[in-house]
C-alpha cells in the first residue's frame, strides 16, 4: 500500500534516490539564503527594522542547505546537478512570483513594496515548507539517520512562517492590506500548480532511479494531481490567510548554528 511513510522510506534507503533528494533540497535552501541576504541588504531606509530578520531567515536557509550537504557527506555521496524542472525557485519566479534575481542583483534599494511582495510570496512557500516538515517530522522524526535534521530544519520553518505573519499583519495595519491580499492569492494559485509540476517531476526521477512499475508511478501521479485539485478547488485558501502567530518575534535572536553531524 502506498503511504507517505512507506514512499520516503524507499528513497531515503537507495543511495541515488537519496542523492538526489537531498540534492535539490540543497540547492532550493542555498538558493533562498542567497535572495534573503540580497533582499537585507537592498531593504528600503524605511524599513531598515526589518533587515536582521531577514538575514536571519537568509542564514537559516543556508544551515539548512548544509545540512543535506552533510547528510550526503555522512553517507559518502556528493551533489548531483538539480533537473531544472525540479527547481521550485526558478519555476516560481518564471511565473513572476517573488523578486526577480535580476533585480536582486542590481546594487539598487528595494521599495516598500517589493518587501511587501517578498513577504507575501514568502508566507505562501513557508506554509508549504512548513507542512512538509511537519509530515517529515510525524513519520521520521526518531529516524536514526535524519531525524535530528528534520527536527531542526521543521522548527525553523515554522518560525519563518511565524515572521512571515507577523510581519503582514503589521503591514497590512500600516495601509498595505490591498497589496497584500492580492499578491498572497496570486503567489498561492500560481505556487500550487508550480508544487504539483516539480513533484510531478520528481516522482518521475524517483521513478527511474528505483524502478517503480508503471501501475505505482501512474497511482502517484494520479495523487498528485488530486492533490492539486483539491487546492485549486478552496484548498489553496489556508496559504493566504494571516492571523496573529502564537511565535512572537520568532525570528528575532540569532540563528542556530548548524551541527557538524546532521543526523
Amino acid at each position: 500500500m502506498l503511504s507517505a511513510r512507506s514512499l520516503f522510506q524507499e528513497i531515503v534507503g537507495h543511495d541515488d534516490s537519496f542523492q538526489l533528494f537531498c540534492s535539490i533540497a540543497a540547492s532550493g535552501e542555498s538558493q533562498g539564503g542567497w535572495e534573503n541576504a540580497r533582499i537585507a541588504a537592498l531593504v528600503p531606509d524605511g524599513m531598515r527594522d526589518l533587515a536582521p530578520k531577514i538575514t536571519r531567515h537568509g542564514a537559516d536557509e543556508d544551515k539548512h542547505g548544509r545540512i543535506f550537504r552533510a547528510l550526503l557527506r555522512n553517507r559518502g555521496l556528493a551533489p548531483v546537478p538539480v533537473p531544472p524542472e525540479t527547481d521550485y525557485t526558478m519555476l516560481l519566479e518564471r511565473r513572476g512570483i517573488g523578486l526577480a534575481h535580476d533585480k536582486l542583483r542590481r546594487e539598487e534599494a528595494l521599495s516598500e513594496r517589493d518587501i511587501v511582495v517578498y513577504l507575501a510570496h514568502s508566507r505562501v512557500t513557508e506554509q508549504r515548507a512548513s507542512e512538509q516538515m511537519v509530515l517529515l517530522v510525524n513519520h521520521f522524526g526518531d529516524h536514526p539517520e535524519i531525524g535530528r535534521a528534520v527536527r531542526q530544519i521543521s522548527g525553523d520553518e515554522d518560525n519563518h512562517l511565524a515572521y512571515c505573519h507577523e510581519e503582514l499583519l503589521r503591514l497590512a495595519r500600516a495601509g498595505h492590506g490591498r497589496t497584500i491580499q492580492r499578491v498572497l492569492r496570486e503567489s498561492a494559485l500560481a505556487e500550487i500548480a508550480v508544487y504539483r509540476d516539480v513533484s510531478l517531476a520528481v516522482m518521475a526521477h524517483m521513478g527511474r532511479l528505483l524502478r517503480w512499475p508503471a501501475p505505482k508511478a501512474a497511482a502517484l501521479a494520479a495523487g498528485i494531481r488530486g492533490v492539486y485539485a483539491y487546492e485549486r478547488l478552496g484548498g489553496w485558501h489556508r496559504m493566504v490567510g494571516l492571523r496573529p502567530p502564537e511565535r512572537r518575534d520568532a525570528l528575532g535572536g540569532a540563528p542556530a548554528a548548524t551541527a557538524s553531524r546532521a543526523a
